[in-house]
């Protein structure tokens, strides 16, 4: 991007949803503080609230705080400092968040990685983000016990799930998982998390140094519009207005409340939509390990969540649960659906069933990408159109164009969505072309993020999503790029060419189908447990696809691509293991 470009007069961006928001709320700031700052602000304000509930196990702000404090003592024992990178691998536990809180007060970057990511996934992130240490659930040990040493990491810290609970619960756990993982081994840069925080009682004067919203305070993960695995940086900013933009849509949340966190803490919008923006506003974060779709009722019912937000498949989930009778979720104030489009049936559906269980809540929806922090637009309340994904965000800009000629389209014509924000990443880290691509400077002197995805906009200035550009793939809301599985695939020695394609599943929404053309001299028979199992080591589990299949060739367009479109049309025409 050119340093020019910032000193271009910018023209006034047309606003159709303007008249939804006070000029107050249009202009919004976003205050010079980090994000350690307004969860003290909140432990301040609110010191014997809730801040966190795991496992029934309910964590004040004011004990909250006095964690991330005693972590991120220990974070600087370990030589810790501004810009520095760790990674944090886990489930959603809450040393999860106290060791992102505790790296932000230092000023330092939490690399938030998948913890079911195969171990080159993990190599290869550790590596490229040059992290110098690894949080990481114990349970997964064996997924760094050949790549550690190949790793710039300096030293382990093992989290135990039961870690927060109370001395019987962490021995029944204990118990009840004796002998199904493999045990990490004593070494002199292995820790567990006691000896962690005991490092922080060595430091007596922590040097308490202010870090603002231009800080980099995350890393995030996605593939862009190219579908290439990359290192998303953001800044504190964006956690900070997307709470104060969450705040403004949400209006009926208040202190108290609490958002369900069914979407993991490595996702931007479980990261900050379901866990920042309530601990920025004094409410409580209820954090939801693993999912278990079949008892969704049973969670709500023990939960009684405020707010919820998730992919259409955990509402399809919940409208076929049936543990609980007489449910009442009279207590719900905001359901969100996002990820993916919400077919207008399932969203009856959904609606007729919060209606039969004494709710008044509808389902909305809302869209985001990691390189906007995730939530972008939204509906709710009396600002929602069905079938839309909302307005965009206080302070969020959107323009739809034709990708070739970046003309602002027509209202309630297709193109693809680009997004003003001060909510937009930093950038790829270590990848200025991704970054150029996503970022353009257009002709109105405003820079945009190009998101690859194609929807429209009405006179009201509603979005309607419409589907992806790129080929990514969803399944169970988690993000699969195609490009990514078939790369390696095609490094199975048997393989000459793979091409990797989403078709539908019942539950899951979409699922991958490899398709493969083999080398000379070998057979789909004899080779395809063994690419399965390639895959097992070398892909996260929902990155593997659900059907392999092998041809002699794959169909070509006129310019000698693979012709994605005829693979599609011919999905079940002779499938076989040629």
């Amino acid at each position: 991007m050119s340093i020019f470009a910032f000193f271009r007069k910018k023209k006034p961006i047309p606003q159709p949803w303007a008249k939804y928001y006070t000029q107050e709320e249009r202009n919004i700031k976003i205050p010079n503080v980090s994000l350690y700052d307004q969860v003290v602000a909140s432990y301040q304000k609110y010191p014997k609230n809730k801040a966190i509930v795991y496992m029934g196990h309910t964590i004040t702000y004011r004990e909250f705080v006095k964690l991330i404090d005693k972590a991120s003592a220990s974070f600087y024992s370990l030589g810790i400092k501004k810009g520095d990178i760790v990674t944090i691998c886990m489930p959603n536990l809450p040393e999860a968040l106290i060791c992102f809180y505790a790296l932000n007060k230092l000023g330092a970057i939490a690399n938030m990685l998948h913890p079911l990511s195969a171990e080159e996934e993990i190599k290869q992130s550790l590596v490229s983000t040059n992290s110098k240490l690894l949080v990481m659930v114990d349970m997964f040990y064996d997924k760094i016990e050949n790549i550690i040493d190949d790793t710039p990491v300096e030293k382990v810290i093992f989290v135990c799930p039961a870690d927060s609970l109370n001395l019987f619960l962490r021995i029944g756990y204990r118990v009840k998982q004796h002998g199904k993982y493999k045990k990490y081994p004593k070494k002199e840069n292995f820790m567990n998390l006691k000896k962690f925080y005991r490092l922080g009682k060595k430091v007596k004067n922590l040097p308490r140094k202010k870090y603002g919203r231009n800080t980099p305070a995350v890393i995030l993960h996605s593939g862009g519009t190219s579908g290439t695995p990359k290192n998303v940086v953001i800044q504190n900013r964006a956690f900070i207005l997307e709470a104060r933009q969450e705040k403004i849509q949400m209006k009926r949340l208040k202190a108290g409340d609490c958002c369900l966190a069914i979407m993991p803490n490595f996702h931007g919008f479980g990261l900050s939509v379901l866990m920042h923006t309530p601990l920025s506003l004094g409410c409580y974060t209820i954090l939801v390990p693993q999912f278990n779709a079949k008892k969704f009722d049973t969670l709500f019912k023990k939960t009684r969540p405020t707010c919820v937000l998730g992919v259409p498949t955990l509402y399809e989930a919940l409208i076929h649960c049936h543990n609980e009778k007489n449910l009442d979720l009279s207590f719900l104030k905001y359901v969100v659906s996002g990820g993916d489009i919400l077919p207008k049936s399932l969203e009856d559906e959904i609606n007729a069933y919060f209606k039969k269980h004494n709710s008044t809540a509808v389902v909305t929806q809302g869209y985001g990408l990691s390189e906007a922090l995730a939530a972008v637009t939204l509906a709710c309340d009396d600002i929602n159109k069905s079938g839309s994904v909302g307005i965009p965000l206080a302070g969020n800009y959107i323009k739809i164009i034709d990708p070739s000629t970046q003309k602002t389209m027509p209202y309630g014509e297709v193109g693809e969505i680009v997004i003003n924000s001060k909510a937009l990443m930093m950038g790829y880290l270590n990848n200025e072309n991704e970054t150029n691509a996503a970022l353009q400077v257009h002709k109105d002197g405003h820079v945009w993020l190009h998101t690859g995805d194609l929807g429209y906009m009405d006179t009201d200035g509603f979005i309607f999503y419409k589907g992806r550009q790129k080929r990514m793939i969803i399944t169970s809301g988690y993000n699969v790029y195609p490009t990514h599985v078939e790369e390696v695939i095609e490094s199975h020695p048997a393989v000459l060419q793979c091409t990797v394609i989403g078709i539908p599943h019942p539950y899951k929404q979409e699922v991958g189908k490899a398709f493969i053309v083999l080398k000379e001299g070998y057979h789909g028979l004899f080779v395809k447990s063994d690419i399965k199992n390639y895959c097992k080591k070398n892909l996260a589990k929902y990155m593997i696809p659900y059907e392999f299949v092998f041809r002699k060739q794959l169909p070509k367009t006129k310019l000698g691509k693979v012709d994605f479109q005829k693979l599609k049309s011919d999905i079940g025409e002779d499938d076989d293991d040629e």
